[in-house]
Parts: structure tokens; C-alpha cells; sequence
């Protein structure tokens, strides 16, 4: 990744962790500050999913490996592993949200740290798990009752799993995760040591921020749309132009919007059919979260396949 981009994904913790704390002194000043459940699918279907709306270009990279000229098989494979999940989720809820809480992890320490240390090497790949897990570990640990009445509405009904649950905030191990994911954020800093990679805390407490002033679903919403997906969506841009990164962005919005208006279609007619059977808000959770799981591992898969065969 050239210079200028890692100059722009470190401006942009910067911006990212002043936002967020100008955003908890008008809710600490206001003190029913609160956003709609609405709000956020909007901001998660416009900024969010955008940043994985290039990955019919990605799937053209991998079949242009692979030697496979029917691009359709791509289509189809990709809408294929995004049902199963969602097929999976409704037979075997907890076990689901528990692998998509994991996979997550790992994708989103990868994901926001990536621009700053390449080498895939297996502790730094673990690192990247534990630094990601805070963005799990810190909902749990400031708003837990918040974050089970989410679980309980995305059809988690195993008292088994909570009973879990609340062995781990009983027993402050979700405490303990948060320092485990402080030490990975210290030593991702440490090693090779570069200042730049000071960055690495303004994201650490920037979401330790958010998640103590704001309900999991708000922090979430701001993780995901303004830290996570921009400096995804920076580097899909500079890959469309190295040269120039306005003219990436107006490629990248160009190219993007086909797919995040197709899958914001789906998503308001899921809403929909859920909204006869289930509460508008509770529908909403539901399109949120078990939506991103089914596009999250199609999408990291794809990564992944295009990450090994390029290598």
C-alpha cells in the first residue's frame, strides 16, 4: 500500500477518534441523545455494505485465476453461501452468532490493522483476532443486559448460552478479553516499531469511546459505517487509481452502487416480511445483524481465496 494511503488511514483514525468524542459529550450532555434502529440500517445499507459492493470485481480477479469464463457461477455461489447462513442461523442460532462473532473478530483486527502491517504471519493473525474482539468484548462488558436483548432477538433462545453468558460477566472474564485485546493493540505497536502505528490506539479507544456513551447497536453502526468500511472503501479506491484517489472514489461509486442498491432491495424486502411477524425495530435487528453475517462470509471467503492463489 503506497504511501499516501497510509497517510490518509491514519489522518482518518485521527478524524475518526475526535468524532467520536465530540459524539459522547452531546450524549453525555443530552441525556435521552439516542439514534433510530432505522437510522442505522441506513447508514449501515448506504456506507456499510458499500464496501463490499466490489466483490463481483474481486470474483472476476479469482475466476481469471481459476481459468473460469462463466462469470454467472459467481453470482450464483456467492447468493448460494449467503443463504446457507441465513438457513444455518434459523436451525442453529447460537452456534451460528458464535462463529460469526469469531470470524468477525479476526475480520475486522485484519481489516482495520492491515494497512499498517502486511506480514501474515500466525501471531500476527491471532493478534489481529484479539485486537478485533474488542469490538464484541466491549458491548458486552459496558451494556450487557443492551447487548443479550439483541442476542434474545436474533433468535437465540438456549439458556445454555446464556447461562454462559452470564458466567463470563459474573466472572469479569469479559473484562479480561478487553485486556487481551489492549495487549494484542500494545504489541501490534511494539513490533517492528514504527510511530505511525500510534494509530492503533486512537481506534482502540476510540470504540472502547462509543461503546461506553452509546447502546451496542449505535456503537456498532459507528464502527462498522465510519472506521471499518471507510478505510476499506480507501483502499478499494486506490486500487481503482493509484494516481488519483477523487477519480477512485467516483470509480468506486460508480461501480459500488449497482450491488448496494440491489442488496438494500433485498434488505427493505426482508424488513418487510419480517415486520408481519416480528416488531419494526426487532425486524430491523434481524436485517442488521443475521444480513452482514450472510454477506460477511461469502465476502471474507472470497478474500481469502483471492489472498491464497494470488500468493
Amino acid at each position: 500500500m503506497n504511501s499516501q494511503i497510509k497517510k490518509i488511514n491514519l489522518n482518518h483514525s485521527f478524524i475518526f477518534f475526535l468524532l467520536c468524542n465530540i459524539f459522547s459529550i452531546i450524549s453525555f450532555k443530552i441525556t435521552y441523545f439516542t439514534i433510530s434502529p432505522l437510522i442505522c440500517l441506513f447508514l449501515i445499507l448506504i456506507i456499510g455494505v458499500s464496501h463490499g459492493s466490489l466483490d463481483n470485481l474481486k470474483g472476476k480477479k479469482l475466476f481469471q485465476i481459476f481459468g473460469i469464463n462463466n462469470f454467472f457461477i459467481f453470482y450464483l455461489s456467492y447468493i448460494l453461501v449467503s443463504l446457507i447462513i441465513i438457513f444455518l442461523w434459523i436451525i442453529a442460532p447460537s452456534i451460528s452468532l458464535i462463529i460469526f462473532l469469531i470470524v468477525a473478530s479476526h475480520h475486522f483486527g485484519k481489516e482495520d490493522t492491515q494497512f499498517l502491517i502486511v506480514k501474515n504471519s500466525f501471531l500476527n493473525q491471532l493478534l489481529f483476532f484479539l485486537k478485533g474482539s474488542l469490538v464484541i468484548f466491549a458491548p458486552m462488558y459496558f451494556h450487557f443486559d443492551d447487548t443479550i436483548s439483541i442476542f434474545k432477538l436474533l433468535l437465540i433462545d438456549n439458556e445454555y448460552f446464556y447461562g454462559f453468558l452470564n458466567f463470563l460477566e459474573t466472572n469479569k472474564i469479559l473484562f479480561y478479553g478487553i485486556i487481551l485485546s489492549t495487549l494484542s493493540s500494545i504489541i501490534l505497536f511494539t513490533k517492528d516499531f514504527e510511530l505511525k502505528r500510534f494509530t492503533i490506539f486512537l481506534d482502540y479507544f476510540s470504540i472502547l469511546i462509543i461503546n461506553y456513551y452509546f447502546s451496542p447497536l449505535v456503537a456498532f453502526t459507528i464502527y462498522f459505517c465510519f472506521l471499518h468500511s471507510v478505510r476499506h472503501s480507501i483502499s478499494l479506491m486506490s486500487n481503482l487509481d493509484k494516481d488519483d484517489l477523487i477519480n477512485g472514489l467516483k470509480i468506486f461509486t460508480k461501480k459500488a452502487l449497482p450491488l448496494t442498491i440491489l442488496t438494500a432491495i433485498f434488505c427493505f424486502l426482508g424488513l418487510y416480511l419480517l415486520n408481519n411477524t416480528y416488531s419494526f425495530d426487532s425486524s430491523i435487528l434481524k436485517i442488521i445483524f443475521i444480513g452482514l453475517a450472510s454477506l460477511t462470509f461469502p465476502h471474507i471467503l472470497l478474500e481469502y481465496l483471492i489472498e491464497k492463489n494470488e500468493k
